[in-house]
């Protein structure tokens, strides 16, 4: 499945965020929005990209992104292959490792995402249906689907020091 590119408009508003980091006041998004510095796989060039936080792992201290253009976006295959350097979310930086998560996780995760946003829900369930070029109506069996089509990525610090967790995070 290779999810289809957003038109123009949907374009310009995606990369909203963007324009605020380069600006240097990301800061203002929170933890809604990430930044990740990644080295191209093949040119070896340094790319920023501005990412929506689906949700946390706080056990962990994981942020976790949807990879909207399926498993060919270009900064998921350039993370997989060792190229990810950095992520700047809120006003904190680490070095990131990088995993697609299980299917039940993403499940869960996108289900409080959905949840959590609710008055906007009809926005990202027609941004969702047009990138994977199907209905989605939010279902337990279309968010199995979708996370096949779309996976789900999370991103941790390296080397977090035993027993503690990202700042900002909490043990609920």
């Amino acid at each position: 499945m290779n999810p289809r590119r957003p038109g123009p408009l949907l374009r310009r508003l995606l990369r909203a965020p963007a324009l605020l980091h380069r600006a240097h006041l990301g800061w203002l998004l929170g933890e809604r929005f990430l930044v990740l510095t990644h080295v191209g796989r093949r040119s070896g060039r340094r790319y920023r990209t501005v990412l929506e936080v689906v949700g946390r792992l706080p056990a962990s201290g994981e942020y976790v992104v949807m990879a909207g253009f399926g498993r060919t976006a270009d900064w998921l295959r350039n993370a997989e292959a060792g190229g990810a350097r950095e992520i700047a979310v809120g006003r904190r930086r680490f070095r990131p490792t990088v995993r697609v998560l299980p299917e039940d996780v993403a499940i869960q995760l996108l289900a409080g995402y959905e949840r959590r946003n609710r008055l906007i829900r009809p926005v990202v369930h027609r941004v969702l249906t047009h990138l994977v070029g199907w209905r989605y109506r939010g279902t337990e069996d279309q968010r199995r689907r979708l996370v096949g089509d779309l996976p789900l990525v999370a991103f941790g610090p390296v080397d977090p020091a035993p027993g503690s967790t990202v700042p900002g995070s909490s043990a609920r």
